[in-house]
């Protein structure tokens, strides 16, 4: 009975010991978030204001500035992104839009495990549906004509320079709220020929116009490519190597995409590839681009990179889509940007 009851003993203090370890990670996590969140001097001015999906000549994005509005959606003239910011009610760790139909990606964090949901928002940013997550957020898409929704995130793993990770990429069709849980249920045509393997993961999806085709990373046995797939025929076929988190071009002749540069590593270039000749032209930016990048037109692309000195937070730059000019900063403390 003594032996008994050491043991339960023991059991009891591991248990409150591990608890009282969540409960000071959480407390710390919600602490820090507590500071950034407090006004500081020198940073962007930002306004709660009345945010639609509707307005012309916006370009709608998270914001990362520390304050009160942090990862709000918010939105700036397109002709002036350094104007001031009006910011909305709704927070997002992933967000995109188009046509109306927006997707934020949510994270909020737990003593046990966090908490992981996808929004489907109308033009006024309400949501029409949720819909729980597998693991953390990490891309986010709306197709042109706002039918279809598309969202990656990871299952194990924090990023995809891990030496481990496992992706899982959904797409919803908003119209009949059908949800194709994860790509890996298409049929694979990798090299002209039929391709079933284990170790399948996609994400980084990207929608044409004609809301059927689309492209997305395909990872396996540690070499990734790019696919073309179809909706309607439940299936995606490579078409060249080295290609990351797609993005098409407004006029569906391009892919902006991230390169790796060096084997297992977490360096990455920016490069646009011609979807009718397969050429590759390497963009201005030097630095590590570590995200899916947008399209603000045809002759833009737009990416974020961390901001310096500054953890949680990342800036906007542009560049040119031809390989020319050189990269300018877009907006400072901002994330995940959506044209309107």
């Amino acid at each position: 009975m003594t032996s008994l009851r050491r043991r339960l003993l023991i059991l009891v203090a591991a248990v409150l010991v591990l608890a009282g370890v969540g409960t000071a990670v959480v407390l710390h996590a919600a602490d820090r978030a507590d500071r950034a969140n407090q006004p500081q001097s020198g940073g962007p001015a930002v306004g709660a204001g009345k945010l639609t999906l509707g307005q012309k000549n916006r370009l709608a994005f998270i914001n990362t500035a520390a304050g009160p509005h942090r990862t709000a959606v918010a939105s700036v003239p397109s002709t002036d992104p350094k104007a001031g910011r009006t910011a909305s009610s709704l927070k997002c760790a992933r967000f995109y839009a188009a046509a109306g139909t927006g997707i934020c990606l949510q994270s909020n964090p737990g003593v046990l495990k966090q908490s992981n949901r996808a929004l489907l928002l109308d033009a006024g940013l309400r949501t029409k549906r949720t819909f729980p997550l597998a693991g953390t957020p990490s891309r986010a898409r709306v197709s042109p004509s706002g039918r279809f929704a598309a969202w990656t995130v990871f299952v194990s793993g924090e990023s995809y320079s891990s030496a481990f990770f496992t992706t899982r990429t959904s797409i919803l069709d908003t119209r009949t709220m059908r949800l194709t849980p994860s790509l890996e249920t298409f049929s694979i045509v990798k090299d002209g020929k039929p391709y079933h393997a284990k170790d399948i993961n996609f994400w980084g999806v990207t929608f044409a116009s004609d809301d059927d085709t689309f492209y997305a990373t395909l990872n396996t046995a540690n070499t990734t490519y790019l696919v073309r797939g179809s909706l309607s025929r439940r299936t995606v076929t490579t078409l060249v190597r080295n290609v990351e988190c797609p993005s098409l071009s407004p006029d569906g002749n391009r892919v902006a995409f991230k390169k790796r540069i060096l084997s297992r590593t977490n360096l990455w270039h920016e490069y646009v590839l011609d979807l009718r000749t397969l050429k590759e032209t390497a963009l201005a930016e030097r630095h590590s681009v570590d995200d899916q990048a947008t399209w603000l037109d045809n002759d833009t692309v737009a990416y974020a990179l961390p901001t310096n000195g500054k953890v949680g937070s990342s800036d906007l730059w542009s560049v040119p889509a031809d390989g020319t000019g050189t990269p300018r900063l877009l907006i400072a403390g901002a994330s995940s940007p959506a044209p309107l």
